[in-house]
């Protein structure tokens, strides 16, 4: 795409015992890594403070943008521990579940660490165990006791999640351990923070409650569970990024309903000019094999044609034996994609009808690439609001976003097809046609005589407020 920026589709890689390393970092930002994210469900203070320090050494080596996100853990049930180091659940057989303290478990019984569950479940409800492995009927309920059947056994080990996706939990979507990560996590200047197991727009809210006015960090909400699926519009309203979190969403909604949820979760957060991240096991087979199976490329090429903005990589790069092939391969299908016609043609959100100024401009500013022969668009913009809007219609040229915010530049590194830049605030509209000329040139986007797109708000410094487009010459 361009010298910074290897393909528009951003890439986002977890880091962890993989890829800790300064110089395996710089191997993944050379390969086309854009954020990295650091998983607060696992590790410590310490050893995630020398990641993040790693992380931005490699970067400034590199000479390559990089942001990063933090990963808070949410309201995670768990069963505890058995007396051996795994037990195997019998179709057919009991298994119960209880809120009492126990030392240990065994195959009839176990320890599950949230009280109200009892209160919170009913008779005919599925409790689903181990990432949804494990498939349990509610038979009968007591105060501390829940006696389930059997329906999907198989061997478990202890301290494996629950989930039970029909009962509305009162269990919040933040917990004393997310607040206590998220006071490090401002110290340590993280871009973007997500929200786990999000249901509605309030869990949004209290969370934003929680940063200082004075910190710009955004929030990601994780669309994993039913509730979010039917709160989706009031979520993505809310939230400052979208993530396809199908790991758990495919264990609180039926397996088969996932790959559509995904495409309509994508949809609505184009619309709304939210960028989206989609996650899970896009390269599982790459925590071993240096090659990926065709189903999983295929994986990729379809979030890419869906319209997401960035596709996330977990166990691959945290645990996997080839943290930087895997970015390479996300990096070659995305490139694939995106210069192949068929993409071009496809792109954007071209039959949704503007609502506002802002709608019409943005989309007139990706309409008159073409007939321009526009070489690039140039977004001036404090907030990155102009750019996201003109992202969602996938224009076939860079957008170069100029803001003088560092907050903004790093947002940027998540949203398709935007490289962001670094400059001086600018007054008036012939500064910022001279900055633009002068950006375009220097990086051999166009030369004298070649027209580009001018996209701002006006008046500047103003945020949210797309409503200018001029056509200039160099």
């Amino acid at each position: 795409m361009n010298q910074l920026l290897k393909t528009k589709i951003k890439i986002v890689g977890t880091l962890g015992p993989s890829s800790a390393d300064p110089k395996m970092i710089e191997k993944m930002l050379n390969q086309g890594l854009t954020v990295a994210r650091i998983n607060m469900s696992h590790g410590d203070f310490p050893t995630h403070a020398g990641v993040i320090k790693n992380a931005r050494t490699a970067a400034a080596k590199a000479k390559r943008p990089l942001a990063l996100l933090q990963d808070l853990s949410g309201p995670k049930i768990r069963i505890g521990d058995f007396d051996t180091e795994d037990v195997t659940l019998v179709n057919g057989e009991k298994i119960v579940l209880t809120t009492e303290p126990m030392p240990a478990g065994n195959v009839a019984r176990v320890h599950v660490n949230y009280p109200k569950l009892p209160k919170e479940v009913e008779v005919g409800m599925h409790i689903y165990l181990n990432d949804g492995k494990q498939k349990l009927l509610v038979e009968k309920i007591t105060d501390t006791d829940i006696h389930t059947k059997i329906i999907a056994g198989g061997t478990i080990k202890g301290r494996r999640g629950v989930n039970v996706p029909d009962a509305d939990l009162s269990i919040s979507s933040l917990t004393a351990k997310d607040k206590k990560d998220l006071k490090w996590g401002l110290d340590q200047g993280f871009d973007f923070v997500t929200l786990s197991f999000v249901r509605n727009a309030k869990d949004i809210h209290d969370l934003r409650k929680l940063i200082p006015k004075e910190r710009k960090i955004a929030i990601v909400a994780k669309i994993e569970t039913k509730f979010a699926i039917e709160n989706l519009d009031e979520i993505i309203d809310a939230a400052d990024v979208i993530m396809v979190a199908r790991g758990d969403l495919a264990i609180e909604m039926p397996l088969e309903k996932v790959p559509l949820l995904q495409k309509r979760i994508i949809k609505m957060a184009n619309l709304k000019g939210k960028p989206v991240i989609t996650a899970t096991q896009m390269l599982d087979s790459m925590r071993i094999a240096t090659v990926p199976t065709r189903a999983e490329v295929a994986d990729i090429a379809n979030a890419i044609l869906d319209g997401t903005d960035a596709i996330m990589l977990s166990d691959e790069t945290t645990i996997g034996n080839h943290p930087d092939r895997a970015i390479e391969i996300m990096t070659q299908v995305a490139r694939e994609i995106e210069n192949d016609p068929y993409f071009v043609s496809q792109q954007g959100i071209w039959d949704f009808k503007p609502r506002n100024t802002c709608d019409g401009v943005s989309r007139s500013i990706a309409r008159n690439v073409a007939p321009s022969n526009a070489k690039a668009i140039v977004a001036l913009s404090e907030s990155g609001h102009t750019g996201r809007m003109v992202a969602r219609y996938r224009p076939q040229v860079p957008i170069l976003v100029l803001t003088p915010n560092k907050e903004t530049f790093n947002k940027m590194l998540v949203v398709y097809g935007c490289e962001p830049i670094l400059i001086k605030s600018v007054k008036n509209v012939t500064e910022a046609q001279t900055a633009a000329k002068k950006i375009i040139l220097e990086r051999g986007l166009g030369k004298a005589g070649d027209t580009f797109i001018l996209a701002a708000g006006i008046p500047f410094g103003s945020s949210g407020s797309t409503n200018m487009m001029i056509v200039e010459t160099i």
